[in-house]
């Protein structure tokens, strides 16, 4: 998709409220949000996100958390020096991403080199952590990451404690930090990125939108749950999803049999975070999206709460995720998040 066109398409959004708008504008030729949300998590980029990621993973040690239900969640924790009561950053991947998808290795890397210890964690069923529970993964299962959230405070106490999350991370840290207050978690800040808003736009957004994307999510879904199978050969048998051509027919299908919602719908607004659902929001927290976000509909900040804590951030350019800003493939957001982050090191 051209510049040109993908600006009508910005323009066409009804009235979105920009919130923030912030100062990113990519190179001449890398502005379409499709050649944005490409470059993020790119092979190209591959390379030089992992040499920066070089300390960061050199400190990795992962974790099991074990929750109070008996949820089990990794965390791949980088510390470093144990006596030092640096802040700490528990970090959130999209779906079907990872803790060392390019865009959360990238930012981290950039955390940790700053001075911050950090925790990425797995939400259950991505990375390979598909053996550590027979259910599965769903969307609205937000108290376990609740619980794990809790368990790194407690591992890791008398510091400040921060939330990054990407996509659908984003969307978990925003009612991670909803929730925190009532679980007695004390979190100084949050930070999302491109997080999902509703559920249900973001689905035929996927399906409806440039056929990559749904082809991606698909393949992606499909080898988790064919890794799921794997783990549990006796209690899963996915064979009937092969003929499934569209994300929607494979989340009714998914959501009739794998997770207590008796509607898609239902499932659906079980983790929308529009309508006033972070009225109540009282941790400090930041909304990082792109108004040209392919997958994220920014119709929806439309219907988002605006509670004194949320700052909402937006940029005109940067597609999902990607806010990549000139030919040697540079990233912006790593910069910004920063920045966010740097109140809890003084």
């Amino acid at each position: 998709m051209g510049d040109g066109v993908m600006l009508a398409a910005v323009d066409a959004v009804p009235n979105p409220i920009r919130g923030v708008e912030l100062d990113f504008l990519p190179a001449a030729g890398l502005r379409s949000p499709h050649v944005q949300s490409v470059l993020g998590s790119s092979a190209a980029r591959r390379a030089r996100v992992e040499r920066a990621a070089r300390a960061l993973r050199a400190a990795s040690q992962s974790e099991i958390l074990e929750c109070p239900d008996g949820t089990r969640l990794q965390a791949i924790v980088s510390r470093h020096d144990a006596a030092a009561q640096r802040p700490l950053i528990v970090a959130l991947h999209g779906w079907h991403g990872c803790a060392d998808s390019l865009y959360l290795l990238s930012t981290c890397s950039r955390l940790y080199a700053e001075g911050f210890d950090i925790a990425r964690l797995h939400l259950r069923d991505h990375g390979d952590t598909h053996d550590l529970n027979l259910d599965m993964f769903h969307s609205c299962r937000l108290q376990e990451t609740v619980d794990a959230v809790a368990i790194l405070r407690q591992r890791l106490p008398g510091r400040p404690l921060g939330l990054l999350g990407f996509s659908l991370g984003g969307n978990f840290v925003l009612r991670v930090a909803r929730a925190a207050p009532a679980a007695g978690i004390t979190i100084d800040r949050a930070v999302a990125i491109c997080p999902v808003l509703e559920p249900k736009a973001t689905m035929l957004a996927l399906d409806q939108g440039w056929f990559g994307y749904r082809i991606y999510f698909m393949r992606r879904w499909r080898a988790s749950l064919a890794a799921k199978q794997r783990c549990f050969p006796d209690h899963y048998d996915f064979a009937a999803t092969r003929g499934m051509g569209t994300i929607e027919a494979m989340t009714d299908w998914f959501v009739d049999r794998h997770t207590g919602f008796e509607h898609i719908e239902d499932y659906l607004d079980g983790y929308r975070i529009t309508g006033d659902y972070l009225e109540e929001l009282e941790v400090p927290s930041a909304l990082i999206t792109s108004l040209d976000d392919p997958v994220i509909p920014a119709a929806g900040l439309e219907h988002l709460a605006r509670p004194k804590a949320l700052e909402v951030a937006v940029t005109r350019y940067g597609g999902h995720c990607g806010f990549v800003s000139d030919y040697r493939l540079n990233g912006w957001l790593d910069e910004e998040v920063s920045r966010r982050f740097l109140p809890l090191t003084r």
